[in-house]
């Protein structure tokens, strides 16, 4: 094993990936150096967070489609001395997706990811893309509010992108004619219907900037043209 590729064997001794002679000759080098060590203590965190905030069970091809298409990735070693910019920028790239899917992984905590809602492929590619694109806006506030009866209401607002995620947990169950009724209101207290919910969901909004508050409304089945007061859950965004 050469010096060059002994750096990013960093990943798969996390994931107790590596046979045990290239194990023991990786624990060799990581006692000498300070830069694996760090990435190995920051990728066993994110393991951790990544662990222990899912709660929803993965599909049962899910293991194999991720061990393929790690054979088709090749991981980047850690900053050392005399990297150059082009290294440091991807590695940054890298560590920011890294911090990106934990953030997300934050939010699902606190409103969680409906990801059982789409069943097929590239709409959850594209529902998770325009969810993270989101919450990686800099100007990105994450509000919350309790939800009438019990559940909670959390959004995750961007000026920048003029959009807002709305992620809905642990709502109370309604009558078969009823449904949930999402709002975007304006300063001039207009409400606009951004969608309906039967229960727990996650969702991108647009049209959220410059908006006074978002609502959640108990309405019947199919929606109504204005919000039916009073309001299940309430968050003042202005």
């Amino acid at each position: 094993m050469s010096e060059p590729d002994v750096h990013t064997l960093t990943g798969p001794y996390v994931l107790d990936a590596l046979p045990d002679d290239e194990r023991t000759r990786f624990e060799e080098h990581l006692a000498e150096c300070p830069f694996c060590t760090t990435e190995v203590a920051e990728l066993r965190e994110a393991g951790i967070k990544l662990a222990t905030q899912v709660a929803t069970p993965p599909p049962p091809a899910l293991k194999a489609e991720v061990m393929s298409a790690i054979e088709q990735i090749r991981q980047l070693p850690p900053l050392v001395p005399g990297a150059t910019d082009e290294l440091a920028r991807r590695r940054f790239s890298r560590r920011s997706v890294l911090a990106l899917a934990a953030a997300a992984l934050a939010v699902a905590a606190t409103g969680g990811i409906a990801i059982d809602q789409y069943r097929d492929k590239e709409a959850v590619i594209q529902a998770n893309d325009r969810v993270a694109s989101v919450l990686a806006e800099p100007d990105a506030r994450t509000l919350h509010s309790p939800v009438n009866g019990g559940g909670q209401a959390t959004i995750v607002t961007s000026d920048r992108a003029d959009a807002a995620v709305v992620v809905l947990r642990d709502l109370p169950q309604l009558d078969a004619d009823q449904t949930y009724q999402l709002w975007l209101i304006d300063p001039n207290r207009t409400a606009h219907s951004v969608g309906l919910a039967s229960g727990d969901l996650t969702t991108v909004v647009d049209g959220a900037t410059g908006k006074a508050a978002f609502g959640l409304t108990v309405e019947p089945d199919g929606g109504s043209p204005t919000p039916t007061l009073p309001a299940a859950a309430l968050i003042p965004m202005a």
